[in-house]
Parts: structure tokens; sequence; C-alpha cells
């Protein structure tokens, strides 16, 4: 804008001789003034504008979630924002709302070390201790050296993470380190096993503990759990290690092993205080334990090989007096070894369903008619030969196959179900037998019976169990039983008398079919007690509407016996016929007997009367 004032002291001029407006130069004053002034107004609004983004950038670090400092060289706090503040407990340093004065060059921020430097620092706050994720940077502003740090509030993942390694390696009811630390640390133990002295393994599993939760409630038995774990604990030096690693069994690691009188010192007192009662809930509660010792590197050089060496040292003595010890050697090695096969060849044979059953008759002593079948499994091995039960099903209970061979008999007997009817007549019951550890399983239980209904034959079996089922303070009364009746399938209790037999229990149990163990009907006509016991049974079973069978009746003297001085009127042994395959029942409806001579000599042998 023109200046009037400048206009009317320096008015128009002609032009000079070399063509140039006289009053050129002082006439262009009024723009390069304007443009003066408007750099000027530009300036003063930039800096305004400079200030308004600065005071807008300081607003924003100090309410960053992440706290911001910056400390000088020396150490000494220059600035944090409040999240910072609130970490430390300290007022936070003003941010700055003005710019800096230019210092040169070194103006702009340059980093001096291009490196982040990452810890994890823990602080107390007013919440309690808190867990601080830092970031740090060396950095240079206006040529000043300082470190600017950016934190995080890492305290709930932290814990989070806590949490979750504590669930994957530390066992809930004991606190004690799981099956996977152990193992961990005994695998670090052997990758520095060259500058590692010996060590030991002690597998220890608690004595008769199912019995303890069966009469106890498995409340108590967990209680009783801790308890023994803090016995063993305050028992062992700093350095060993002990572990939960399932149920009742703990594991041991006994490290460093200077000596074999140390370890064998240990467990004479671990016996000891063991075998001490517990008290529990006003209970006194008396137990032991049986351990297993193997020892680095003399019964393995891996975990597997030393855990399995001190599980079979263990099972050793649980196979005679509990509450002792033993120490792995080479006769327990070849037994181990024996072992390995029969659960590969047991595997196997689940995996090619390599099971069948063999049929025994239920026969009414008095008629000498047919009523039902038993199916009891067997396995046949490679070679084609006939493995017994008692060969294989605890071993198949333990590891846990016990289940695909229940659903595999099932499958069997469901189409065997033509022959059964035309061999022993429609009529006939088919049982078959559920461990009482699946008889407790509500999911097994659950499928299983889902399988019993979907065969349209539910309401013809009958379901074995064993009393321990029964009388443990299990579900199968409350929640198994109903399935059962809902579908129509009965239930038998087996081997009666062998378990925890009492009139109490007898008193509570809801079965439909009572079979009395072979044990009380061998030579029952020389017995006295036996058949006081017998007549005793059968009394409390009639007004509680449960059939009698007589388990393993092999003789006549047997049967004689049972006709004339007992009311039973069922039973089954090898005096009627022993156990009939399924080729056998082939060769029956064929009325074929060459290729079933067992069948033919059992037939030949006993009065066994089979109705069409």
């Amino acid at each position: 804008m023109a200046n009037p004032e400048m206009s009317d002291q320096m008015p128009d001029s002609p032009a000079d001789d070399d063509g140039r407006t006289a009053a050129a130069s002082p006439a262009a004053l009024p723009s390069e003034t304007a443009q003066l002034q408007r750099l000027l107004a530009e300036s003063k609004d930039s800096e305004r504008e400079a200030r308004r983004a600065l005071g807008v950038l300081a607003s924003i670090i100090k309410h960053l979630p992440v706290g911001v400092t910056v400390q000088a060289e020396d150490g000494k706090p220059l600035f944090a924002n409040d999240m910072a503040a609130g970490f430390s407990g300290e007022a936070p340093e003003p941010a700055p709302t003005g710019a800096e004065p230019d210092r040169g060059e070194g103006a702009s921020v340059q980093a001096s070390v291009p490196i982040v430097t990452m810890t994890e620092d823990r602080v107390a706050g007013e919440g309690g201790e808190r867990t601080l994720l830092k970031y740090c940077r060396p950095a240079r502003i206006h040529d000043r050296a300082v470190l600017v740090t950016a934190a995080i509030d890492h305290t709930e993942r932290k814990q989070a993470e806590v949490e979750l390694s504590r669930r994957a390696y530390f066992d809930d009811l004991t606190g004690l380190p799981n099956r996977t630390l152990i193992q961990e640390h005994v695998e670090q133990l052997l990758t520095s096993a060259d500058s590692s002295p010996r060590f030991a393994l002690a597998f220890l599993d608690i004595d008769n503990f199912k019995h303890i939760n069966d009469y106890y409630t498995h409340a108590i038995g967990d209680a009783l759990l801790v308890k023994v774990a803090q016995r063993i604990a305050t028992n062992v030096r700093p350095s060993d290690i002990l572990s939960r690693i399932s149920g009742d069994e703990f594991l041991l690691v006994v490290h460093p092993l200077a000596r074999d009188e140390d370890l064998a010192d240990l467990i004479d007192s671990l016996l000891a205080q063991l075998k001490e009662p517990f008290l529990i809930e006003g209970f006194e509660i008396f137990t032991s334990a049986s351990i297993g010792l193997s020892v680095y590197p003399d019964h393995g050089r891996n975990y597997e090989m030393l855990r399995r060496a001190a599980d079979t040292a263990m099972y050793r003595i649980k196979e005679g007096a509990k509450g002792g010890a033993a120490l792995f050697d080479s006769d327990m090695g070849r037994a181990m070894t024996a072992r390995m096969k029969q659960e590969q060849r047991l595997r196997l044979a689940v995996r090619d369903g390599r099971f069948c059953c063999a049929f025994q008759p239920k026969v009414d002593i008095r008629s000498e008619e047919v009523v039902g079948v038993e199916a009891l499994i067997r396995l046949r091995d490679e070679d084609g030969e006939i493995q017994a039960p008692g060969d294989f099903i605890g071993l198949a209970t333990e590891l846990g196959l016990i289940d695909d061979m229940a659903h595999l008999a099932l499958d069997q007997i469901v189409r065997s179900m033509d022959l059964i009817d035309e061999a022993f007549g429609p009529h006939v019951t088919v049982s078959i037998n559920i461990a009482a550890k699946q008889a407790c399983n509500i999911q097994f239980m659950r499928d299983f019976c889902d399988e019993l209904k979907s065969t349209s034959y539910a309401g013809r079996f009958i379901v074995e169990v064993t009393e321990d089922a029964f009388v443990a303070k299990s579900l199968f009364q409350s929640q198994v039983l109903p399935m059962l009746r809902e579908i129509g399938t009965r239930v038998s209790i087996d081997d009666f008398g062998t378990g925890y037999s009492s009139l109490a229990a007898l008193a509570d149990i809801t079965a439909d079919e009572l079979k009395i163990d072979r044990s009380f009907i061998t030579d029952i006509h020389k017995r006295s007690r036996s058949q006081s016991i017998l007549k005793a049974i059968e009394a409390l079973s009639e007004p509680l509407g449960m059939t009698v069978i007589a388990e393993g009746v092999e003789t006549a003297e047997e049967v004689a016996f049972l006709q004339a001085a007992t009311r039973i009127r069922y039973a089954q042994g090898y005096y009627y016929s022993r156990p009939i395959f399924m080729e056998d029942l082939t060769a029956t409806r064929h009325g074929g007997s060459g290729n079933s001579r067992s069948h033919a000599t059992q037939r030949d042998q006993s009065p066994l009367r089979v109705r069409r």
C-alpha cells in the first residue's frame, strides 16, 4: 500500500538523459515497504502458528497414554509427561511452550546412537508394584545430548503371562512343578551332564489312594495330596525338586547325588514320614508311599528312560508289600522291555481291531435252560493265538485303551446277534463288561448309552460292573444308572464279595442282578462258612429285587448244593459251558462240528441244553 506522505513530497519527475525516470527509485519505496510489512505480519503469524502448534504438541505429549521422559547426559530429569510422573509418583516437568532459540546446525533432533534399548522395570506406585516396559534412545537436541525414554505399563500383560506360565508348568492343587516342567528340568541337567554330578529320580505313588478317595470323598483326597506334598518338600534339600506328575504320583529329582548312601537315607526318611498319620477335617488318615528309584547315568541317559526305570521299580514294590522302595535293576529292565513290547502289541491290536468275543451262557440250574450269555473279550495275537483277559485288561485300562476295546466289543456283539439268537434263543440277555473306571466316566457312559440305543437291542443288554463302581462316592448311581434305565438296559454287579461288600453298601445299590464271585462257590458243598455267607447274600438280595447268579460253577457237587440248599436259580461256569467263540456259534448254526472241536467237546461234557 502506498504511503500518502511520501507521495506528496516526491511528485512525478521527467526522464533523465539516459532514459531513466528521475523518481523511479524513490517511487519504488512504497511497494518495498508494503512487502516488508507483509513479511513481518506473516512472520508474526508463523510465530503464532508455531507457538500454537508447539502448544498442541505439548498437550498431546502431556496426555499420551505412554510415559515420556527426557534426561540430561548427567541423568538429571529435564521433562516428564503426566503418565511418566504417575509411574514415578513425582510431579511432571512442564513441557516447553515456546520455541527454543536456534543454536545452529544441531538444532534438529539427531540420534547419537541409533539403537533402541528395551528393559523391563518394576516400580512401586500408588496402586502397588507395576511392571514397565521401557524403550530408551540417546539423542541430540539443540546440540545437547539427552536420553529419551518411552515407558508402557506392562503390568496386566505380565500378570497374564505369569498366570499362563503357572498353568502350563505348575500343578493347580499343590503348586508344585508339573510333568512338563520337571521333564524340562531333567533335560537341562542332561545337557550339562559332562560337568554335572550324578542325580536320581524317585517315583512316589500314594498307596491305596483310590480307597481313600472313595471312603472319605475326593475333597479330603485332594487335601491329603496337598499335605503329602508339603511333608515331602520339608524333607528334601533346596537343590532337589519335587513335582506332581499325575493323580497321586510324584516325581522327586535328587540333585546332586554324591553318595548312594545319601539317597538311601533320604528315601528311608520319606517313607517313615509318610507313614505318620495325616489329620484332615477331623479324620486321622493313615497311608504310605511306594517309591521306585533310578540313577543317572546308571539306568538311562534321557528323561524317558530314567522315568520309566523309576516307574518300573515302583510297580515292583506295588506288587509286593507296599510302603517300601526299590532301586531299578537289570531284572526290572528285562521286565520293562517285556512290558514295552506288550504295550506295543496291545496298541497294534486296538488299531487293527484284533479282538473277538467269546460267549458264556447263564443257565437256569433247575431247568438247565439258557437265560443269557456274557460276552467276554479276548485278544488274538499276530499268530492267531487267543490271549486271556488277565494278560491285557489291566494294561489296557492303564494305557487308556479300554474305552476303544469296549466299543469294539459292542460292535462285535451286535454283529453276532443273529448267531446268538439261533444258538441260544431270541429271548436271552447279553451281558457286556464295563470297568469301574469307565462306569464312573460320565462322557464315556453317555457315548456308550447312545451307541447301545442305536443298536435297537438296548433292552436285551445287561451292563456288568464291579461293586466299587456303586459304592464309591461317584456319579454312577446318580447320573449313569438313570441313563441306562432310560434306554432299557439292565445293570449287574460283577464279582460281588471281593470288593467293598457291606450291608450298608448293598442297601444303597439299585442293580438288577448280583453275581456272586467264584471264590464263594468253589467247593461250596465243603465249606460251611461260605454256605452261611451265600445264604445271607441270597436273603438280602431277594427283598431288594436283585436276581442272584452263582459264578464259577464247575462241578456237579457245587450244582447239587445250590439246587438243594439255596433258592438261587441261575449259574454260570465251566460245568455248563466254556466261553464259546463266534466260529463255534457259526458251526452250531450250520450244524457242523468238524471245525469246532472245542465246542463239540464242551457239548459232550456238559448237560447244557440249548433252547432254540
